[in-house]
C-alpha cells in the first residue's frame, strides 16, 4: 500500500522549532542535507525556496512510500523511497497522537481522485458534497487519510496542490492552553460528530494551514 512519508515546504523550519518540535536533518538525493520534522509517523522537510509555492501552502512536493516509481500525481512533484522513515530518538514537545487528514486543492475532483486511484493504488471511499459549491473525495494512504477538495475558485484544469494538515492531540483543551491564544484558536465543534478542532494562526508561519482536532469518538 502507497503511504506519506513527508511533505515538501519551502519555507523555514523555525516556527515548527518554536512550536515544541524537534528540528533534525534528512539527505536529499543529491546528497545534501535539510532541515526536518517528524511528527507522528509523517515527515516535513524543508526545502529551498520555490516559485512553485503558493500564497496559502508553501507545499511544493512529497515522499511517498510505494513499490512503483512516481514523479508527479496529478501536478504534485512526487518522489519515491522503499521504507518509511524511522523515528527520530529526539522527542517533540509537542504531543501529536497522530495525523487525522491531509487536505489537497484541486479544480477537478474527479481528475485528481482518479490520479490517485491510478498512480498510488488509493481507491476512493467516498464523495461528499461539502456545500457552497464543493465537493470533498476521501482515500486512505495507511493510517492517514487524503481529502481532496475541490474549490469554485479554482479554474477546472487546475492541478492538485497540498493545502494543509490536520493533527490529532490527546487533550485539545490542554494543547491550546500550552500553545497560548497568540498560537491557536479556540477550539470549535468539527465537521465529525462528537469532535472539535482548533486552527493554527497564519501568524505563527508554519508554512501552510495547520489544525489540532480531538480524537475520534468511538459510536
Amino acid at each position: 500500500m502507497t503511504t506519506i512519508a513527508d511533505l515538501w515546504l519551502s519555507s523555514s523550519s523555525e516556527a515548527w522549532r518554536n512550536l515544541g518540535c524537534h528540528v533534525g536533518t534528512v539527505q536529499q538525493g543529491d546528497g545534501s542535507s535539510v532541515p526536518f520534522v517528524w511528527i507522528a509517523g509523517l515527515g516535513l522537510r524543508f526545502v529551498e525556496a520555490s516559485s512553485e509555492a503558493s500564497v496559502e501552502s508553501s507545499v511544493v512536493g512529497w515522499t511517498l512510500v510505494a513499490d512503483a516509481p512516481l514523479t508527479s500525481m496529478d501536478g504534485v512533484p512526487t518522489h519515491v523511497i522503499d521504507a518509511p522513515h524511522p523515528k527520530p530518538e529526539s522527542e517533540n514537545t509537542l504531543e501529536v497522537l497522530s495525523i487525522d487528514h491531509i487536505v489537497i486543492t484541486t479544480g477537478s475532483l474527479d481528475r485528481t481522485c482518479g490520479a490517485i486511484a491510478e498512480s498510488m493504488h488509493l481507491p476512493l471511499k467516498r464523495i461528499r458534497e461539502a456545500g457552497h459549491g464543493m465537493r470533498q473525495g476521501f482515500h486512505r494512504a495507511g493510517p492517514i487519510i487524503l481529502e481532496i477538495l475541490e474549490r469554485p475558485d479554482l479554474a477546472p484544469e487546475t492541478s492538485a496542490a497540498i493545502w494543509g494538515l490536520v493533527f490529532v492531540v490527546a487533550d485539545l483543551d490542554a494543547t491550546v492552553s500550552w500553545l497560548g491564544p497568540d498560537a491557536v484558536s479556540e477550539p470549535r465543534s468539527a465537521v465529525q460528530p462528537g469532535r472539535r478542532i482548533a486552527s493554527v494562526k497564519k501568524e505563527v508561519g508554519l508554512g501552510l494551514p495547520v489544525a489540532l482536532m480531538s480524537p475520534h469518538v468511538r459510536q
